[in-house]
């Protein structure tokens, strides 16, 4: 039997797209989109069907725990729906290190490197998870090259924006830094986060936040608004990084 050798992206398309598609398949085909580059290790019906075998659902009430920080061996987990914080330590110190949103992978790095988990994942809003137990995981990778090098990729990837990010903030002042954080975390033009969620990602406090927006409101960059800020002029705001 010859298998299909499309993209995953384009095979994903076309099974989301299928109203009578296998949820499991159409699932396995939507995870096979965000992870890594289908061009250069296109999955093959094969890969997708394997996928799907061993994908769980997981659904997180808004506010809860999606794994907490120092937990081994949680697996691999990809947002479906909602948002997940990903914070470390309490009080004033804890800072967030990251917002995941639908797409986002976690839990594999540290799953391959035998580590516990670094942080706490909090769901902003309920949320929808799919997931992949240790073992599973281990075993596609072993079985499945083509799964392999997309994950190898996915990694790669990630890693390098984080890179690129913290480089990117270096050295910059706070406005520099919460204008960059500001059109990073953007979507559609809005950043759906509450104030206090942003100076935890920068590692500030909230006054020292809300004085920065003011004067980004002020010069007519932004708009801000109940756990939300509007983008208004982006290229205005860009010149502030």
């Amino acid at each position: 039997m010859q298998f299909d050798r499309s993209s995953a992206m384009d095979r994903a398309l076309r099974l989301l797209g299928d109203a009578h598609a296998d949820p499991r398949l159409q699932q396995a085909a939507w995870v096979a989109r965000c992870v890594g580059r289908g061009s250069t290790a296109p999955l093959t019906a094969h890969d997708v069907t394997a996928l799907a075998s061993i994908l769980r659902r997981r659904t997180v009430p808004r506010s809860g725990v999606v794994f907490g920080a120092g937990d081994d061996g949680t697996g691999v987990w990809i947002v479906r729906t909602g948002q997940v914080e990903l914070s470390a330590g309490s009080g004033r110190e804890r800072v967030v290190v990251q917002i995941l949103k639908p797409g986002d992978v976690d839990g594999d790095i540290p799953l391959l490197l035998g580590m516990p988990m670094p942080y706490t994942g909090h769901a902003l809003e309920d949320v929808e998870l799919l997931e992949l137990g240790p073992e599973g995981f281990e075993h596609l990778l072993a079985t499945h090259p083509a799964i392999a090098r997309r994950w190898l990729s996915s990694v790669a990837e990630r890693l390098n924006t984080s890179h690129m990010r913290i480089l990117g903030l270096l050295g910059k002042s706070l406005p520099q830094q919460t204008a960059r954080l500001l059109l990073d975390e953007a979507d559609r033009g809005v950043v759906a986060l509450p104030q206090r969620t942003l100076a935890a990602m920068l590692g500030v406090r909230r006054p020292s936040l809300n004085k920065v927006l003011k004067e980004f409101e002020k010069a007519g960059l932004v708009r801000v608004r109940y756990a939300a800020i509007d983008l208004i002029d982006r290229p205005g705001l860009t010149s502030r990084t």
